[in-house]
This record gives structure tokens, sequence and C-alpha cells, in this order.
């Protein structure tokens, strides 16, 4: 299929990830070259000097119209729209999004003639909680999911895999923890705890797990994308883990982006106890829980941090780099020179 000029529509094209994609479908160096960019999100980007070509069509994932009016005119979408923070809705909700608008981004894709679809999904749809030390794509999916999340990925992937059965051409991408300039998910909170005056780290600082820069992740989706619509029909309905890096402890490599950015870290060594940890956790959970008549909140030191914090969960994308060729665009020194660069002049503004 001929790459150039194909209308994209990008799911969740607003978001960390999503908006990491669209600037990469914007290099020269895309490796696909698309004629319109559609963005699908419930918020619209926060770049106000887009190309002409780049485009925002507000709508929720679970509203199967909206996606299917979205839909007019594409050639590939790119499914990246999700919920991340799990703890704030139920579970119930949690599914709708994750999973019940995976099914609809099928649909849609079905009814309006769309042959090509990149889903990214997660490593938690086979997190167990237990160790997974150097595992593969062939490791199973756990018997029970640790949080709704996790099970809501998981799904989505079935669904996937089913549509690919009757049809669609699909792949899967499993990110490792995404970080980079504004990460919403890990280095606000660390710097936050960095300014506060009191650093706290869990675990003993031996347990590993793995990361991948938003831009190199971004990239990965348009590398997939250009082998599927590129004949590599052996892709098709497979799954992949993406990484660009070794593991490393989750604290460690976090510290080095809180001390690059300018902010000293106190205590300089304190670590948790895994044990205290899960017990403060814990006790973190049932306040929320006493207050849940008043106020609903879900509290970021969970029993569930604890664990994903301090559990080895190592993996590499060797099947990526096999199957299609996958390789970061950015050199790990170069994404975390970004990702510092980027803190350390927020720093500076403020």
């Amino acid at each position: 299929m001929d790459r150039n000029n194909l209308n994209v529509l990008v799911t969740g094209g607003s978001g960390f990830l999503g908006q990491a994609i669209v600037r990469e479908l914007l290099e020269e160096d895309s490796p696909v070259r698309a004629g319109k960019i559609r963005i699908f999100d419930l918020k619209p980007p926060a770049d106000n000097h887009l190309p002409a070509h780049v485009e925002y069509f507000r709508g929720d994932v679970r509203d199967l119209q909206s996606l299917q009016a979205a839909c007019k005119d594409i050639g590939l979408v790119i499914h990246s729209a999700a919920v991340i923070d799990w703890g704030i809705l139920s579970d119930e909700e949690v599914i709708d999004i994750n999973t019940g608008g995976t099914k609809n981004i099928i649909s849609a894709c079905k009814s309006g003639g769309i042959g090509h679809l990149i889903f990214t999904s997660s490593l938690d749809a086979v997190y167990s909680g237990k160790p997974l030390v150097h595992i593969d794509e062939s490791h199973p999916y756990p018997e029970q999911h640790k949080t709704s999340y996790c099970r809501s990925k998981y799904l989505a992937e079935a669904a996937i895999k089913e549509a690919c059965g009757e049809g669609l051409k699909a792949v899967v991408l499993r990110p490792s923890d995404i970080y980079g300039e504004a990460d919403p998910y890990h280095i606000g909170s660390l710097i936050n705890m960095a300014k506060g005056g009191f650093y706290v780290r869990l675990g003993n600082g031996k347990a590993k797990c793995q990361h991948i820069y938003v831009g190199n992740i971004a990239h990965a989706h348009l590398q997939a994308a250009a082998a599927l619509m590129n004949g590599s029909d052996h892709i098709t309905g497979e799954v992949y883990f993406m990484t660009d890096a070794p593991g490393s402890n989750f604290f460690r490599f976090f510290d080095q982006v809180v001390i690059g950015a300018g902010y000293k870290i106190r205590p300089k060594n304190f670590w948790i106890p895994r044990p205290v940890a899960y017990a403060m956790g814990s006790m973190s959970e049932f306040f929320a829980f006493m207050v849940r008549p008043f106020k609903k909140y879900h509290p970021k030191f969970s029993r569930f941090a604890v664990v994903y914090t301090c559990t080895d969960y190592t993996f590499t994308s060797d099947k990526a780099c096999k199957d299609w060729g996958f390789k970061p665009k950015y050199s790990h020194g170069e994404a975390l020179e970004r990702t510092i660069g980027y803190y350390r002049s927020v720093k500076s503004e403020r």
C-alpha cells in the first residue's frame, strides 16, 4: 500500500503518547507519510499551531457513532486512547473505556473499510504481581489480573486478535513505562517529593523494570504501521513488548532525571522496605475507603504501587526488531537529555 498521503486517525491524540505520535507523523523521517492527521480525543491538542492538515475531532471512544464519523476517509487507525489512572473510575468504567472503546474502534474500522490498525496495549496485560524476568511474548496471561486496568488491556488484546482472525490487519504494542517531556505519570510526582524536602523510595533498589522514551514508542507505532501496510502479513495479530534500554530500578532510573533537572534529593538514600511500604499502602487504601462516602479519590500510595515498583519485570524488544525492524529513533542518552532539559527549563521558568 502507498504510504504517501495516507489519512491517519490517532485516538487519544491529545494525550501524552498521542501527541508524540502526531509529532512523529509530522517529521520528515516518518515511516508513514500522512496526508491528513485526525486527532480523536475528548480534549483538544495543547499545541495551537499545528499544520493545516492536522485536524481535531472531539469524541469519546465509547461513542461508536462518533468513531464511525471520525473514521471517514481514513486509511490507518492508531488507537492509543485509554484511561491510565485506573483508581479514579469504577472497574466498569475502566473496562468500558479500554475494552469497549477498542471494540468500537474495531467496529468502526470494519464499517469504514479500514484494514490497518495499530493498538497501544500495555505490559500490564500479563502482569501477575509476581517477578517476571527476561520473559518474551509467549508468556501467558495470568489467571487473575491485579487491577481492572490490567484486565481491560488483556480483554482489548483478545478483541484485536479475534478481529484479525476475521480479516483486520492489526498489531498490538505493549510499551514498558513511558517517560519523556511533560510526563504526566511519574516525573512530576517525584519532583514534587524532592521540592517538599522528603524524597521516598520503595523497596531496596534492586528490583528492575523497563522503560521507553515517548518519542521512541511513538516512532515504533509508525514503523509497525509501515511494515503492516507494506505486506508484512506475518505480523498481523502479533503482540510486541516495547522497550529501548536495559532494565533498571524504577527509582534509580528517575532519580537521574530529578537530579539532572536541578532538584536535590533528601534524604539521599532513604528506602522504605517493601513489607513496611505494603502495610502503609494498605492503610492508605483503608483511609480512602472510609472517606469515600464524602470524597472519592484513589491514593497514589497503594499496595499495587508498592508491588509494581518492588517486583522484577523485565523483557526485551527482540521480537519487534526481528519481525519489523524496530530500532529506537532516539538514543538512550539523547532521550534522557531531552527529558532532563525539559524539566530543567520548567524549573527555570518558575
